[in-house]
């Protein structure tokens, strides 16, 4: 099995190498964005920042789920990239 795809890639490459090479790049332009490390960052900036940002509020003590302050905790924290 192995021995027929790289006789049939020797032959491609031999015949015509502008498809060979487009089919490689555009093969490894998929596959290495999956592998980069860029890609975990951006997804974890991408679900710590909120969708919807919350309007602001005044909290006179008697909403607990509102913060006093907008930029108060709610959910997934920016800290490791602050530490980076």
């Amino acid at each position: 099995m192995a021995g027929r795809l790289a006789t049939s890639l020797k032959d491609a490459w031999a015949k015509e190498q502008v498809p060979v090479i487009s089919f490689t790049i555009g093969g490894l332009a998929l596959i290495l964005p999956t592998l980069s490390p860029f890609t975990k960052y951006a997804t974890m900036i991408n679900q710590a920042t909120p969708y919807n940002y919350p309007v602001p509020r005044r909290n006179d003590g008697n909403m607990p789920d509102v913060p006093s302050h907008p930029q108060d905790p709610q959910g997934p924290s920016l800290e490791w990239l602050k530490n980076l």
